[in-house]
């Protein structure tokens, strides 16, 4: 995935004012957004949904990285990113969730995403800014950092 995060976050898939009931409900509303941008089919809110039931997408850091099983690869249409804020926060397993980083990825790509999300997200001071962001272009720049040239 050479061509970084920020190829993979289009500026439509940024949502900062969504509010859920429940950990099931924002993951739906998570894909959701992927499939109204194009990069899943609907099938994939299943099994973003499914993956949870196996291991919490709960990073720390008030951030959750929901993502599909590895039988929803067929649905991801095209690689992407979808991030979500929900102000009020969300009830993730006991641990209280305002974004969410939502991961579509074919094959392997969603491994290198996580890394590179996780290197953002877990820096406490990136991540206080991103639960904050009012703004699309605030968490565009928080997720792509600059790229080192090849």
């Amino acid at each position: 995935m050479a061509e970084g995060l920020g190829a993979l976050l289009d500026p439509a898939a940024i949502r900062l004012t969504e509010t859920a009931a429940d950990r099931d409900a924002a993951i739906r509303r998570c894909g959701e957004v992927l499939v109204e941008v194009g990069a899943v089919a609907p099938a994939y809110v299943a099994a973003m949904l499914e993956r949870e039931q196996s291991i919490s997408t709960y990073v720390g850091e008030g951030v959750a990285i929901p993502h599909g099983t590895l039988a929803g690869k067929d649905t991801v249409l095209r690689d992407a990113l979808a991030v979500l804020r929900f102000p009020a926060g969300v009830d993730w397993g006991g641990q209280p969730v305002s974004v969410c980083v939502a991961i579509a990825a074919r094959g392997d790509g969603h491994v290198e995403v996580l890394g590179e999300l996780a290197q953002i997200l877990l820096d406490p001071d990136r991540a206080a800014a991103l639960r904050a962001a009012t703004d699309q272009q605030t968490v565009y720049d928080l997720l792509t950092p600059i790229e080192e040239t090849a």
